[in-house]
Parts: structure tokens; sequence; C-alpha cells
């Protein structure tokens, strides 16, 4: 962790100083219809979770191989007190009812191949910044290609609100959700019930990029520095080391869209 006096000011100090969730809201609604059932589909073993901030605006970063992933993890938000807001692909808005969900909870969709392009994305995510707000980011930008589930290549989404907006990325990782809806399919198997374990890691430190121009060299370096601290994570959870090289979909003439092909 760095150095209190070189953390942003939108971290160490609070912009709210009681919970998200004792304010009524919309998410109150959701939580009611969503917690029973994936309390009863899974149960969340959360590692670290006090690194996870209770107040203040910052980028939450974890893996993705799932699309129930978005639910999964605003559980794990809505558990740790927070009320989650995404910035997701658009094709996890056309999931019936997980899409109605995020629209109705004021979610943010990306345009195709997971990338932050046109002002309406950039603009969303500045008011929730401007509140304090958590935003959900899946640096991969789509479910990872690799084929053991590992992450793949990132993009720069993610870091690029980070550093304009001068907030943390926190990094997480979860394991046991390909147990509850595989990797591209649209079945849910709630029996028997599965353990999901989520690490939350330290905000990354992003230092050495403030102040430098954020063109596409940079924000690569960051991004793949964000990568590390999540595959690490996720290391941890599996107690095994990822590959070497990070699965690129392009290496594997895999489209950045669509179903994986091997």
């Amino acid at each position: 962790m760095p150095d209190n006096n070189d953390v942003p000011a939108a971290f160490k100090t609070p912009t709210r100083t009681r919970s998200e969730k004792s304010r009524p809201s919309a998410f109150w609604i959701l939580a009611g219809l969503i917690l029973p059932v994936m309390n009863v589909a899974a149960r969340y073993e959360i590692i670290d979770a006090d690194k996870f901030p209770r107040t203040g605006a910052f980028v939450f970063a974890p893996n993705h191989y799932s699309e129930i992933d978005p639910v999964v993890m605003g559980v794990v938000a809505w558990k740790l007190g927070r009320m989650p807001r995404f910035l997701a692909k658009e094709s996890i808005f056309t999931i019936p009812v997980i899409g109605a969900v995020l629209r109705k909870s004021g979610q943010i969709p990306v345009q195709r191949g997971g990338s932050v392009r046109g002002s309406e994305p950039v603009k969303a995510a500045q008011r929730l910044v401007d509140q304090g707000q958590m935003v959900v980011v899946y640096p991969e930008g789509s479910l990872t290609r690799d084929p053991d589930l590992w992450p793949m290549r990132g993009k720069t989404g993610a870091v690029r609100i980070a550093l304009e907006q001068g907030i943390p990325i926190v990094p997480a990782a979860h394991w046991g959700t390909q147990h509850l809806m595989e990797r591209y399919s649209k079945k849910i198997h709630p029996f028997p019930r599965k353990t999901i374990t989520v690490k939350i890691g330290d905000p990354v430190d992003l230092s050495q990029f403030r102040g430098r121009s954020l063109d596409m060299a940079t924000l690569n370096e960051a991004t793949a520095v964000v990568m590390v601290a999540i595959t690490s994570l996720l290391e941890d959870l599996r107690g095994e080391k990822a590959p070497v090289k990070r699965w690129n979909p392009a290496e594997h003439n895999q489209k950045e869209t669509g179903r994986f092909e091997a």
C-alpha cells in the first residue's frame, strides 16, 4: 500500500459518512429478489474483505469467465456494504433477467470488445466518481478465452478511468463461479450448493503512470500491471501457477466477442 500522502483523495477521504446500503434505493428491491436465490445457490468465502473500500470512489477490477460474474460480484459488493455499478460489455445486457437487472440498477453498457468508446460511458463513470460510488470494470473486456479460465490479456478501460479520475483500482479474483454457470452457458446449476471464493487485493500501485500522457502505450503498460495483480490473486485461490504467457485471442485466430473457439 502506498504512503497515505500518495493515495488519491477520493480513496483516503470518504465522500460518504454512512453505508450506501442504509439509503433507500432500487437496490433494496433488487437485493430482495436476487440475494435469496444467490444465497441458496452458493456460499461466499471472501478473503481479505478488509481491503475492500467501504466508502469513496474506486474501480473494482475482477477476473471474468462466466456470464453470471456480474451477479456474483454484485452480491459480494453488497455483502461488503456497497451498491455495485458496472461498466460491462453490451452483450451482457441482452441476457434475459440479468440484463434487465443491470439496466434498472443504473449499470453502464460498453460497446463491443469491452473498450470505452464514445462519451456516454465516460460521462456515466464521471457521475459515479463525483458521487463517491464504486465502478466495477472487467479489464479483460469479455469472458476469458484461456482454455483453463486464467485471465487473458487486458483492455484499457479500467485503468483509463482510474488514471483519468485519480481514483484507486482494486483488483479481485473469484473461483467456483464456473460450477454455478459454465462459460458461455445460459443454464444455472444451483444444486448442490456451490462455494465461490473471492479474494480482494490491495489497490494497484499506478503511481508511475500518473501525470503521464494517457496514450495507448501507457494505458497498455498500466493494464498489464493490473492483470498481473488479478492473476496473482487467482493463483492464490487455485493453488497453482498461471501460464507464463497470458492468452491473447489475436494470436489464436479468435474474435474478441462471441463464443470461445479453440
